[in-house]
């Protein structure tokens, strides 16, 4: 039996639940998952470090200066090998790009195949108390400005058809 080779892309903001539920996405397709966290993050440690900043960084305007698009494109190089034999569900935040109305047609575009997004979210208090649980010092800038984090984080839901995933606790 043949896999449809398809793109599933789940984005939406931080402690939303993409991780969880792009697992459960790929186990159910039998699709290969590219996460970003797991992905990037080892290497996006030691960059930072070695550019004298706090390796657990990502909010900062440095952070997206230096890693943000390589992060990304490594994440796209990684789908595109895979793509070549196997559905791929690739998470990651895409805070920019879910607001961007021609980003499904460049995805596909880009990769050659059938594109489906995934936007995932919850409630604001949620995501907070999510953070709080997991206890990744990735987080702490968040927590500590909260409003500016709102202002920042990917809630709104993306300007083109999508798959709408809301979790709760």
């Amino acid at each position: 039996m043949t896999k449809a080779i398809k793109l599933y892309v789940v984005c939406g903001p931080p402690a939303g639940g993409k991780t969880r539920y792009g697992k459960e996405l790929a186990s159910r397709l039998g699709a290969v998952l590219v996460d970003s966290d797991v992905a990037t993050e080892p290497v996006v440690q030691a960059g930072m470090e070695a550019a004298g900043l706090s390796p657990d960084d990502r909010d900062s305007d440095r952070y997206k200066e230096l890693f943000r698009d390589p992060v990304y494109e490594s994440l796209f190089r990684v789908a595109a090998t895979n793509l070549a034999c196997l559905p791929v569900v690739l998470v990651a935040p895409f805070t920019r790009e879910s607001q961007e109305e021609d980003w499904p047609v460049r995805l596909t575009m880009r990769f050659k195949v059938p594109v489906e997004i995934h936007f995932v979210t919850c409630p604001p208090e949620v995501r907070r108390e999510r953070m709080k649980s997991r206890g990744k010092a990735r987080d702490v800038a968040k927590l500590n400005d909260w409003s500016s984090h709102l202002d920042w984080a990917a809630s709104s839901l993306p300007p083109f058809d999508h798959v709408l995933v809301e979790t709760y606790p």
